[in-house]
């Protein structure tokens, strides 16, 4: 997969991306992330990119074209058309179940507003999606977009260990994670569950199915309502 970031930070990005467990997934060829910076297309002497609001208002506008011209660079690099992301707090609120199907895609291009935003007329012309990581705004869309860079990449094949690695954490399976434990097996007074070290595999998976079940009613019930429940599910709840 290859993953595209336009940005008026492209510093800011790469310093993320290099790091960990993406970083080694770029060095091993599980993905291929590229960051490029708006303002080469500025076409200006001072690499502006940015204007007044029509209508008046406080801050400034990224411009149309710089975006365009970035994003149609990117296009010719490669015959395949990517799918465009704009990281927006109007957007769709990003779900664990989007990034896995956005991780089956073979190339996404994600685009960071900063300012005030983005000239509507360009996010009409080539954004395929908005997308929002929650109902807040941050000074800019780098860090969303590094969020939704990160998320992605996990998914893909080989950039972590293994699937389980990913199957049992919250929200993968519409559930919260169980709560988790290492040594000392007695700290500050406070033991670790006994069944943690029974070494009964079944009775682990039981106990860890329970926990995250109380963890996801007790704190997302809006998660909770939208569960299937086995009758083994609602026989643990009971007990």
């Amino acid at each position: 997969m290859r993953i595209d970031i336009m940005t008026l930070f492209p510093d800011m990005c790469k310093r993320v991306l290099d790091e960990s467990i993406i970083g080694r997934a770029q060095k091993s060829g599980k993905v291929e992330i590229k960051v490029t910076d708006i303002r080469d297309f500025a076409g200006n002497k001072h690499n502006k990119v940015d204007d007044m609001p029509y209508g008046g208002g406080m801050g400034m506008v990224m411009a149309a074209d710089p975006i365009y011209n970035c994003y149609k660079s990117l296009c010719d690099e490669n015959e395949l058309k990517p799918h465009l992301i704009y990281m927006s707090p109007k957007g769709k609120t990003l779900t664990q179940s989007r990034v896995v199907e956005l991780s089956k895609l073979e190339r996404i291009v994600i685009l960071c507003g900063h300012y005030e935003g983005v000239d509507q007329r360009v996010i009409d012309e080539i954004v395929d999606e908005e997308i929002s990581i929650g109902d807040f705004v941050l000074t800019g869309g780098e860090l969303p977009a590094l969020t939704l860079a990160d998320a992605v990449c996990r998914m893909l094949p080989g950039v972590l260990s293994d699937e389980s690695c990913f199957m049992e954490e919250s929200h993968f399976s519409g559930l919260l994670e169980y709560p988790q434990y290492t040594r000392p097996a007695v700290w500050m007074g406070k033991s670790v569950p006994d069944v943690l070290l029974s070494g009964n595999h079944a009775q682990i998976a039981k106990w860890r199915r329970k926990q995250a079940l109380l963890e996801t009613k007790c704190r997302r019930e809006d998660m909770f309502s939208f569960l299937t429940l086995s009758d083994e599910d609602k026989k643990l709840l009971d007990e």
